[in-house]
């Protein structure tokens, strides 16, 4: 499990830096690595450096001039060394090659957490990051599935809304406050027969009970009082009072219908539900309308035996899989071209400046001068040197070919995996309905209808 959070950085990266690469916290920063730019003060250069750039291309720069990324492990889950590397694995991914960064896995308290300081512009085309509620979610949904890999747990999505890593702790160990009033609340809810009892039930159940604008409750022994609508946005009293009476807010089916193909509604879902006869017919239509999608899925795309729709399931998970190991090699080649372009360029750029500073007389004036400009040679000349060895320097010209080569195959495979992960959804719900509509409850008897169609 990974807690993640993003910060802005609006003063000085120099400090941020040195703080979460502080040795004492590091490992004697064995637990620090970088991209695009060296692990240590350097890169608070390197960052400015890039966003010069960017204003020479005229590029608005940001106020936020890094930001701050944050991911939290549970207790126990995980070793510093496998932090470490999910954490690299989770920038790499997030920040596609394109911006620098330095990573620092802290082992100083009693979990391990990643610290990950990136340059508010990328030094590909110069465009500033966009932090938004958006961009944030999928920045969230990125680690869960890098942790799922890893093996780890992820944050349950609903109930655990807006959790901080000590509140989710808190919850988990079943000392949190939040926790406590949520399990309190959905076991009354069920009983309660209007909203007064409700209110009379959490009472007895040891709640002090402060109605205003937002409801709020205050346990014994607990120091202030709960607003509900803070622990999700199936508590806000609107919400409560809809649980109470059995129903579901319109919206949310309504959102519902628009997904296109969903799975067969399972009525025992809410038993108070049932007992509406007016949702009773809206479930009966709605099957209806779901066995004839269902159908003309089956008729339009040929799959007229249960085989053939076990191969179209398998086809598309197929090329699903195939399209994300492309991904895989392609950004991976485009996280070595992209630093090599950058400081080769800044090599060549600056190597004037350099051999003008090997000539002054008074190299000590020159370098205080020129300070910024040394450093961001002396920083691409030793990252090359490390990556080249005394090997000729490739031209930049047939690494910017192959670049734009790498991102329109990027984009494509994006464009291509995103339109077979909707079919990819698609069809396993219609496999879901099929199997369904059949009656086929267990593996041996799907094994059954495939066997006995291929006969």
């Amino acid at each position: 499990m990974a807690i993640t959070k993003i910060k802005p950085i609006r003063g000085t990266v120099n400090k941020a830096i040195a703080y979460i690469i502080d040795p004492k916290k590091t490992d004697d920063e064995l637990l620090v690595s970088s991209f695009g730019c060296a692990a240590s003060d350097t890169a608070a250069k390197e960052f400015e450096w890039t966003r010069n750039l960017a204003a020479q291309r005229g590029m608005q720069i940001p106020k936020v001039i890094a930001r701050h990324l944050i991911q939290s492990f549970d207790i126990g889950e995980v070793s510093p060394e496998k932090a470490h590397e999910i954490g690299k694995q989770f920038a790499d991914e997030w920040l596609k090659g394109k911006y620098e960064y330095v990573i620092a896995t802290h082992i100083d308290k009693g979990h391990c957490h990643n610290h990950i300081i990136f340059n508010a512009v990328n030094f590909v085309d110069y465009h500033s990051y966009r932090s938004n509620k958006r961009t944030y979610r999928e920045l969230r949904q990125l680690s869960d599935e890098i942790c799922k890999e890893h093996g780890l747990s992820v944050i349950p999505p609903s109930q655990n809304k807006g959790m901080d890593y000590k509140e989710y702790t808190e919850a988990k160990h079943g000392t949190s406050w939040k926790q406590k009033l949520r399990q309190t609340i959905d076991r009354l809810v069920i009983t309660a027969k209007d909203w007064d009892e409700f209110l009379k039930l959490m009472q007895e159940a040891g709640y002090e009970i402060k109605p205003g604008k937002y409801i709020s409750f205050r346990a014994e022994g607990q120091e202030r009082f709960t607003r509900a609508k803070t622990i999700g946005e199936n508590y806000t009293e609107e919400r409560l009072k809809e649980r109470i009476a059995g129903r579901n807010p319109r919206k949310q089916r309504m959102q519902t219908e628009r997904k296109g193909i969903s799975l067969i509604i399972d009525i025992q879902n809410s038993i108070k539900a049932q007992e509406s006869k007016g949702y009773a017919h809206w479930v009966k239509i709605h099957n209806l309308q779901e066995a004839a999608r269902t159908i003309n899925y089956l008729t339009e795309n040929g799959l007229l035996r249960y085989a053939d729709l076990e191969a179209k399931v398998e086809d598309i998970h197929s090329s699903y899989e195939r399209t994300g190991t492309e991904l895989i090699t392609v950004e991976s080649r485009l996280r070595e071209v992209q630093p090599l372009i950058k400081n080769i360029s800044n090599y060549h750029r600056l190597k004037p400046v350099y051999e003008s500073y090997q000539r002054a007389k008074d190299k000590a004036a020159f370098r205080s001068s020129h300070e910024a400009e040394l450093v961001i040679f002396e920083a691409a000349r030793s990252t090359l040197l490390a990556i080249q060895g005394d090997a000729k320097l490739p031209s930049l010209k047939s690494l910017r070919a192959e670049q734009e080569q790498l991102t329109q195959e990027q984009q494509r495979l994006y464009e291509e995996r995103a339109n077979l992960k909707r079919q990819a959804k698609q069809i396993d719900t219609i496999r879901a309905n099929v199997i369904s509509y059949l009656n086929l409850s267990s593996e041996q008897e799907i094994q059954k209808a495939k066997d006995a169609q291929r006969e």
